[in-house]
């Protein structure tokens, strides 16, 4: 695997990490009924606009970028406002039908806002899903070596079925994707946009702002990913679940540590009972450490991580045994493409990786929290964006930043490394907050109202009701 990324590396330094040259404006736009979550239709522009789908092969065929706009209700508008929603894989016009809907039609006060759909997601989906040809082998030991095979294999058979049905693998990349963002501006005929994103949409967001400095006026963050950062440090990790365990009196990290080292000192067997007879399959800690980083993304999360923990401690497999089958065996693997490809483009570098393999063996998560990276870095030869690409965002475009202090995702630690190359940097802690938080406290839409009108934004601190130690 260390061999994989020193070849990523090298072939990702060849690829393009300066602007890219600007495209010839393709823009329709036509009216839209959006279906509100009150049922009611609010009168929207749907768009999209043509782009090559790899810029650095002229032979490859052109990918139509879909979006949703919301008219702004202020009669001298500022920069249109472009949502990123985070993943990789979110689709932005999916988001604003969700909880942040009200937050897209705040925000019309400013300005324009647009819900785009990144190449490879919604209305920009141009890549056939590809299932794996087999189920996962329930005989098998579920762990890390286990997953890391099967999804290599199936992401193996899946970039030979798409590249032969005319994809440009390689175009997706948070650059390709950065330079859509370009695109839109040049088609939209403003000189500047504002970007709002969470999460994996902050580390496009860092690139546009790296890659397209000029065209990006301000931008507002919420839980941020590093250019460097698709896998994250376990050391990173740890800290925020003993945040949790002073939030909780569950003692949830000591019983991780008790769990953890049963599962891997002997594999315990989980049994699903089936109308056909009853199904038995074989664990170590890999899966549970998987759980870990998922389950308590938000803090309603964290009362049912430690049930879960707490049944495993007792012995108790019976009440997991239907989750890990369905997330792990029930269906064939599915891969939709534009996840996995961005994801490995990302990457990691050799030094990063040999701090993640060093830490790793002591930590709760290990090398968990971002499966199936850095398990799959390199794997798909020349799509690797290179340690150029990986180097800190410097950067004095003003920056409004929301950081949950339970957010397991992307740790304060982690952020503070994504962001400490801005400049212009203004961050808002949420205690007890989680990793989805624009939605999560009453202030933070007038505050980004507030920062994208700009004005100043004083408030350095927010503070959520603490989690529940169970329910």
């Amino acid at each position: 695997m260390f061999n994989l990324i020193l070849r990523a590396a090298a072939a990702g330094a060849l690829l393009l990490s300066t602007p890219l040259p600007a495209e010839p404006s393709s823009l329709r736009v036509e009216p839209y009924a959006f279906r509100l979550a009150d049922g009611t239709d609010l009168a929207a522009e749907r768009g999209t606009f043509s782009v090559p789908e790899d810029r650095n092969d002229p032979r490859s065929r052109r990918i139509e970028i879909g979006f949703v706009r919301f008219r702004s209700t202020n009669p001298h508008p500022g920069a249109p406002i472009v949502y990123l929603a985070g993943g990789p894989g979110g689709s932005g016009v999916a988001t604003a039908r969700g909880p942040r809907q009200p937050i897209f039609l705040a925000l019309r006060q400013v300005a324009d806002v647009i819900a785009l759909d990144q190449r490879g997601t919604g209305l920009s989906n141009h890549i056939p899903p590809c299932t794996a040809e087999r189920r996962l082998d329930p005989s098998l030991v579920l762990s890390e070596a286990t997953l890391s095979a099967y999804y290599r294999s199936t992401l193996d058979r899946c970039v030979a079925r798409w590249r032969a049905a005319g994809v440009a693998v390689n175009g997706y990349t948070t650059e390709q994707s950065a330079a859509d963002i370009e695109a839109l501006r040049r088609a939209l005929g403003v000189a500047r946009l504002d970007l709002w994103a969470i999460s994996y949409g902050t580390q496009l967001a860092m690139a546009t702002m790296r890659l397209h400095p000029g065209s990006i006026r301000r931008a507002v963050f919420a839980s941020a990913d590093g250019l460097g950062q698709r896998v994250k440090l376990p050391a990173n990790i740890d800290p925020v679940f003993a945040r949790i365990d002073a939030a909780i009196p569950a003692d949830l990290v000591a019983t991780m540590r008790r769990v953890h080292a049963r599962y891997d000192s002997e594999p315990q067997s989980f049994t699903l009972a089936g109308p056909q007879g009853n199904l038995t399959f074989r664990a170590d800690s890999f899966p549970l450490r998987m759980m870990a980083g998922i389950v308590p993304k938000n803090p309603d999360g964290i009362p049912q991580l430690a049930g879960a923990y707490a049944a495993l401690d007792a012995g108790q497999t019976q009440p997991l045994a239907p989750l890990i089958y369905g997330f792990f065996y029930k269906d064939p693997l599915t891969m939709s493409g534009m996840p996995e490809l961005m994801a490995i483009a990302s990457g990691i570098s050799a030094r990063r990786l040999a701090l993640v393999r060093a830490q790793a063996p002591g930590s709760l998560t290990g090398t968990a929290i971002n499966f199936p990276l850095p398990q799959l870095a390199g794997t798909v030869p020349g799509l690797d964006l290179g340690d150029r690409y990986r180097r800190e965002i410097r950067s004095n475009i003003p920056v409004l930043l929301f950081s949950g202090d339970l957010d397991v995702r992307t740790t304060l630690e982690e952020q503070a490394a994504a962001t400490a190359g801005l400049s212009n940097l203004h961050q808002v802690i949420v205690r007890n907050g989680g990793h989805d938080l624009f939605e999560a406290h009453p202030d933070i839409p007038g505050l980004m109202i507030a920062f994208l009108s700009g004005r100043p934004v004083t408030a350095r601190e927010l503070t959520l009701p603490p989690p529940a130690a169970s329910r």
